[in-house]
């Protein structure tokens, strides 16, 4: 429902693999990508080309990595807004910044966030920082926050949720803009997760800074902050956050570090004068040791059972795949991956599949969650850096034929060795599946969980899940 200025939605219940993951509001239909004119002939090209090629065998097996994890999360986060609270004598209304990124325990952080800040006397309320995620409306913003169960219900908080800025000022030229009901209240608290960013690499990066400038610059300031490309980005992000605190616009803010196992590692209270800062890098080069990752250094094909806002910003992660995809922009060295399989997109996406562009090739059932206008939405904020993400890969009718594709293009004559992997997400990488090829790089940094196995693919030619496979 939605009441002038604050709109509430109604919490779905949990859905996925290896962490449960919201599901998409109730009786919504996305306007999907319609292939159906095309499917025919698509059909009749994939059996011609690849209908008499065999699946690959593939081997389940665990990396050994270290994942540290907290196990009281509510008092970490207590302690930290305790840190930042004690540092400033202001009190009375805060707006509480959430994001669109999901978070492990998020709902459970904010909520001991809101009880930690009126403990302190303070008047919290929630505001989405995300830019232009939720389709750039009031509206969709305040159903994604909803989907994470950060909503009036659970907090017994008001969301106060617009797309309406205010003019700060400007920073090398570039105004900065903010979301209104923020600015108006003049003071604001962050929460978010810290971690290397999917388009640069800086000493700040993804975390509060980010969360300053962008998310809570709605969908103009974001796009401000994305014109310069990556140089402009890079710099003028950090910047910007500094300029905001430097108004005493911040109070503070939590930041939080999650383990490969897309767990909570660590909570940090940050304060306001130290976003954009030297903490904030600090903080920075302990996420990116706890990344999930790869362990290879080059792949034929990768297959990636899901996609989505919820796994990452760009909805696989850049770090994860070492593939950047930005005009003008040198890849990273490292691993390389010739082809990437992309089979599902994520409910909690709602249809947006920014980022649909790292991969090569995907099945036609996740072309039709594609919401186009939610993600040329999101693909055209992100300005120089979305052009080459936003464009289509090549679509097979079924996930069978769409790893078939990728293999039959790998630039290997049949027969010869395959680099496969396959692993469920880009936040979920220490269980996957190889092709025999691998087994013998895995050494003792992978554990082999069973025996080879055809991919299990059915006669509808879907894959199933790698999760379902590994628990067997």
């Amino acid at each position: 429902m939605s009441e002038g200025n604050r709109f509430v939605g109604q919490s779905g219940p949990a859905l996925g693999l290896v962490r449960p993951y919201p599901e998409q509001m109730a009786n919504q239909e996305l306007p999907g990508i319609d292939f159906s004119r095309a499917l025919p002939a698509l059909r009749r090209v994939a059996h011609e080309l690849y209908g008499d090629d065999p699946l690959p065998m593939v081997v389940p097996v665990r990396q050994r990595i270290a994942t540290p994890r907290l196990d009281d999360v509510e008092a970490a986060t207590s302690a930290a807004v305790e840190k930042v609270v004690a540092s400033t004598s202001r009190r009375g209304p805060v707006a509480v910044a959430v994001g669109s990124r999901g978070i492990a325990n998020l709902d459970r952080i904010v909520k001991a966030v809101i009880g930690s800040l009126r403990s302190a006397g303070f008047e919290p309320f929630i505001v989405p920082a995300m830019g232009s995620h939720g389709g750039a409306t009031a509206e969709g913003q305040a159903a994604v926050l909803s989907h994470y169960g950060v909503n009036e219900e659970n907090l017994g908080v008001s969301i106060r949720a617009t797309m309406e800025t205010r003019l700060l000022g400007e920073i090398d030229g570039v105004p900065v803009h903010w979301d209104r009901n923020a600015a108006d209240c003049g003071l604001v608290f962050l929460v978010c997760r810290v971690k290397p960013h999917t388009d640069f690499v800086g000493t700040i990066e993804s975390g509060l800074a980010k969360m300053t400038a962008i998310g809570l610059g709605k969908q103009k300031g974001a796009k401000l902050m994305h014109s310069g490309g990556v140089p402009g980005l890079r710099d003028l992000m950090p910047a910007a956050a500094r300029f905001i605190a430097d108004k005493g616009l911040l109070l503070g803010g939590v930041a939080i570090i999650e383990n490969a196992r897309d767990e909570t590692a660590s909570i940090h209270g940050v304060l306001g004068a130290e976003v954009g800062r030297e903490r904030e890098a600090t903080l920075l080069a302990e996420a990116a040791r706890l990344i999930p990752r790869i362990p290879f250094t080059d792949l034929d094909v990768l297959i990636v059972d899901r996609m989505g806002k919820d796994i990452s910003g760009t909805g696989m992660d850049t770090k994860v795949l070492n593939r950047i995809r930005v005009l003008g922009e040198p890849e990273p060295e490292g691993l390389r991956i010739t082809s990437v399989v992309a089979l599902d997109l994520t409910e909690a996406s709602e249809g947006n599949a920014i980022g649909f562009g790292l991969a090569d090739f995907m099945p036609l059932r996740l072309v039709e969650k594609i919401d186009i206008a939610t993600s040329y939405t999101n693909i055209l904020t992100a300005g120089l850096t979305g052009v080459e993400r936003g464009h289509l890969p090549i679509v097979m009718p079924d996930d069978r034929f769409a790893i078939l594709a990728a293999i039959a293009c790998r630039g290997r004559l049949a027969g010869q060795s395959l680099r496969l992997a396959w692993i469920q997400d880009t936040l979920h990488t220490e269980t996957m599946a190889i092709s025999e090829d691998l087994l013998e790089e895995a050494g003792r940094d992978l554990e082999v969980l069973g025996p080879p196995q055809a991919l299990p693919i059915d006669a509808e030619g879907r894959l199933e899940p790698l999760a379902a496979v590994a628990a067997r």
